[in-house]
């Protein structure tokens, strides 16, 4: 059992932010996990292309085979490897947050603090078309389309149920950083470990 381990998950839905902090956090030397990337790997090992499509309906069927928490499991495996590895793991992002259920599979391995990301869709969309990826939504329908299926596996339930939530609503990259960042010092601090 790692008890002894805090998992700060990040949640939000796509374009808010969380991938701007994780990074950030990640630069300050805190572990990180992206639940998106766990999803790309089954997808790279099952041959498909990346695209925003593939990878939803990936997610989807992943959901529907093992639960609304498959892509934790999947998390859970990895963060066992990297205590295994670093005995004075204490602390580790998790990036992508879509469910309660998904924070119910993480708690029986550690504590764990969510912190939500939020965003107006209009700067969520130019955050997406901005950071180039392979799976961007080629319209605001498509985006429309995604935000749907993220609110349809419960990522509204896990925004709304958040310890934490800040506004990335006109303020610069460098203040939601630092906002984020020390609200995870303060959890840091205020679980001991």
């Amino acid at each position: 059992m790692l008890k002894d381990i805090l998992i700060i998950g990040l949640t939000g839905m796509p374009g808010a932010g969380k991938t701007t902090v994780a990074n950030y956090l990640s630069q300050k030397g805190i572990p990180l996990l992206i639940m998106g990337d766990v999803v790309r790997e089954v997808a790279e090992n099952e041959g498909l292309e990346p695209t925003s499509d593939n990878l939803a309906k990936l997610m989807l069927r992943l959901r529907k085979r093992n639960g609304p928490e498959a892509v934790a499991h999947l998390i859970v495996n990895k963060i066992k490897l990297m205590k295994k590895e670093d005995k004075q793991l204490r602390v580790v992002i998790v990036d992508g947050i879509r469910s309660m259920a998904e924070v119910r599979v993480l708690r029986r391995i550690g504590s764990v603090k969510l912190l939500a990301i939020h965003g107006s869709t209009l700067t969520r969309y130019t955050h997406v078309r901005e950071r180039g990826r392979s799976d961007v939504p080629s319209n605001i329908g498509e985006f429309d389309k995604r935000d749907k299926i993220e609110m349809d596996v419960g990522i509204s339930n896990a925004i709304a149920l958040a310890d934490e939530t800040i506004s990335n609503n006109d303020i610069s990259i460098s203040e939601l950083c630092q906002r984020s960042f020390i609200t995870i010092q303060n959890w840091i601090q205020e679980s001991r470990l």
